[in-house]
């Protein structure tokens, strides 16, 4: 590992973690002009953000769900009803990617008032494990 004194990155304005990032490019093998590349990557900086920005992701709402034997599954048949597990009134779960990011109240679009959409009324933050991880 490469002496801080020597590299000229024992500067407190480089800060510590600018030492880190260096010593491990040149770990690595990776010349600083690369690893300069890299760290704008890794920040999101530039196209790469936009890149990102662009990516499509399925948004669900979701009403509630019910289990059932596949049995009873099996004698549904047109016009049968499902009884969920939430209840009218209840929010309802905005899910991204398998993820639920929000909760909010199911209303009637003003525009076109044959579509439903979804009044955000919280936003949940990320649990403890994906906080962490």
């Amino acid at each position: 590992m490469t002496d801080r004194s020597q590299n000229g990155s024992g500067d407190p304005a480089n800060g510590e973690a600018t030492w880190h990032n260096e010593a491990l490019f040149s770990k690595a093998g990776l010349g600083s002009e690369t690893a300069q590349a890299t760290r704008d990557e890794k920040l999101g900086t530039g196209r790469n953000l936009d890149s990102i920005l662009r990516i499509p992701v399925l948004i669900q709402v979701v009403l509630g769900s019910a289990t059932m034997p596949v049995a009873n599954l099996m004698k549904l048949g047109r016009g049968a009803i499902v009884p969920l597990d939430h209840r009218v009134g209840e929010p309802v779960d905005v899910v991204v990617n398998g993820r639920v990011i929000a909760r909010g109240e199911v209303v009637v679009v003003e525009d076109d008032n044959s579509r439903f959409g979804v009044s955000l009324t919280e936003i949940v933050g990320p649990t403890n494990g994906e906080a962490n991880g």
